[in-house]
């Protein structure tokens, strides 16, 4: 996403739902989750709500630009633990700026939930097989729909049949919240699978990672085995050109477009 498109986050947004009502919210924890990206925890109102795969309208007092950012966490954590996770990669736009270099504990900002990407799915629902592509930290809202697929398959709340992630990144460092996605799908070996790509990988990939880790971009022929298309349904985010490209494939492997959703981030 470009400084330009940032700056402009309610415009460009301004078609999508979002709640009306804005949330008090304070940051109680900070954690490198890599080089350039920030794992923040906001302890937020208890009448906030949101779905898997949404994104915060983020207000920081002092700023008049606006940030907007998916959540990287479970409606889940924040019905047991009253807080909500954002992963934001360090730029020059306003609120990512201020995120790393002036953002501490205990800092206030307030928030409201948004977007037209979400998985939120009832137990009636026919069974379906998700697939979740996303690359760089187009990964956030990915991530927060897999850990709501954990939530419901833990309380067998959905009719998932199998959910499979793909993540593409530069490097294996810049592969976000690697470690835990491995762990549900050993927690869920049966349902749910993984796949990272490194596209400019120096080194060898560490030994847990290797046995998921291909080198080069997605391709149709990485997709080809989890794409049902009376039952897949895909989630993509990441750089335009990759949503465009990885789109064509899907329809071209018979997915219906409207079993495909997106969100281009940057």
């Amino acid at each position: 996403m470009s400084s330009r498109r940032q700056m402009d986050h309610l415009q460009r947004t301004a078609a999508q739902s979002r709640h009306t009502a804005l949330y008090p919210a304070h940051v109680c924890g900070i954690t490198d989750e890599s080089d350039t990206v920030k794992r923040l925890r906001l302890a937020v109102h208890p009448d906030f709500s949101f779905k898997a795969g949404q994104w915060v309208d983020l207000f920081i007092p002092g700023l008049e630009t606006v940030g907007g950012f998916s959540m990287c966490s479970s409606p889940g954590l924040m019905q047991r633990e009253g807080v909500i996770e954002l992963a934001v990669k360090y730029t020059q736009h306003p609120p990512a700026r201020w995120l790393h270099t002036q953002c501490t504990t205990g800092s206030q900002v307030a928030v409201r939930a948004g977007g037209d990407f979400f998985f939120d799915p009832a137990p009636s629902d026919p069974a379906l097989d998700l697939l979740l592509l996303g690359g760089g930290v187009g990964i956030n809202p990915l991530y927060s729909i897999l850990l709501h697929t954990a939530d419901l398959l833990r309380t067998n709340r959905a009719n998932i049949s199998t959910a499979h992630i793909c993540h593409s990144a530069k490097n294996t460092q810049e592969l976000l919240f690697k470690s835990s996605i491995v762990d549900m799908h050993e927690e869920f070996s049966s349902t749910i699978s993984c796949e990272f790509h490194v596209t400019q990988q120096g080194g060898d990939v560490e030994p847990r990672l290797q046995p998921y880790t291909s080198r080069g971009r997605i391709t149709a022929e990485h997709l080809q085995a989890h794409v049902h298309p009376q039952s897949t349904l895909c989630y993509l985010c990441g750089p335009p050109l990759m949503i465009q490209a990885l789109s064509s494939s899907l329809k071209e492997l018979g997915l219906p477009e409207e079993r495909i959703h997106f969100e281009k981030w940057w």
